[in-house]
């Protein structure tokens, strides 16, 4: 038998599979590169996590380094901190190409081997890993990743941002007994304290929105990986295992 078969067609469509030790090796070859390189990207993900979270803890440190000291450093750390998250969210989409190839490669190629069906590649005139290759693309939307950002780590950066900055106006250095003195804490330089107060609430609110609604987007999407996740029938569809019962020694 030659390394690869052909499954002849007269009506010259292609192969229904290839089944080979050079295919098969290729494409192991091929599924150590795209693991390597997801690999990198989710690096430099945690990079980002780790330059907001170093600021975050110095912009609190700043602002409660004394009685006089004002809650700015905090909106300023808020504001870079956005930065940070879009370019997170940017390298999310580079991340997210490597980790589907790498996906279905996993599904198509591995899964039927583990299962005893042998190494089979199936082809056709287009598939989901021959023509991202061909022609590559995003999987994941700018707003989607930043939703999904937000709800893995942003969103507790940002919660505790808001949270120090209501302890700096209301606790720091001592106690408020007034709305009127908590408002007068909160102003920022020439910014009077209460649009301040409003333009952090809407923030919050922002991207607590966003959060929830791209969350809500994805519940919703049924069409991600559709050539080989869209539902997995065989797999969610069995039986649960019978227990054996009782053994006895004859």
């Amino acid at each position: 038998m030659s390394d690869i078969e052909f499954q002849e067609d007269p009506d010259g469509d292609p192969p229904e599979a290839i089944v080979g030790s050079k295919e098969v090796g290729a494409l192991a070859h091929l599924y150590r590169a795209e693991v390597y390189r997801s690999t990198i990207w989710r690096q430099r993900l945690d990079q980002t996590t780790n330059w907001a979270v170093i600021s975050t803890g110095i912009g609190l440190s700043v602002s409660f380094a004394s009685d006089r000291a004002s809650p700015f450093p905090i909106v300023l750390v808020g504001a870079l901190c956005i930065m940070f998250l879009i370019l997170e969210a940017r390298r999310y989409r580079f991340f997210y190409v490597w980790r589907f190839r790498a996906r279905v490669l996993e599904i198509a190629f591995y899964v039927p081997m583990l299962r005893g069906e042998g190494a089979r590649i199936p082809l056709d005139r287009g598939t989901a890993l021959s023509d991202d290759y061909e022609k590559p693309q995003y999987r994941i939307s700018m707003p989607r990743a930043i939703g999904r950002r937000l709800r893995r780590n942003y969103g507790w950066i940002f919660a505790i941002q808001g949270a120090a900055y209501f302890a700096k106006i209301a606790i720091h250095p001592t106690d408020v007994l007034t709305l009127g003195e908590f408002v007068r804490r909160a102003h920022i330089g020439p910014i009077p304290g209460l649009i301040s107060i409003v333009f952090g609430l809407a923030f919050h609110a922002a991207w607590m929105t966003l959060a929830w609604k791209t969350w809500f987007d994805e519940r919703q999407d049924k069409t991600k990986m559709a050539d080989f996740l869209k539902s997995r029938e065989d797999v969610n569809r069995r039986p649960k295992a019978q227990p054996l019962g009782d053994i006895t020694q004859d």
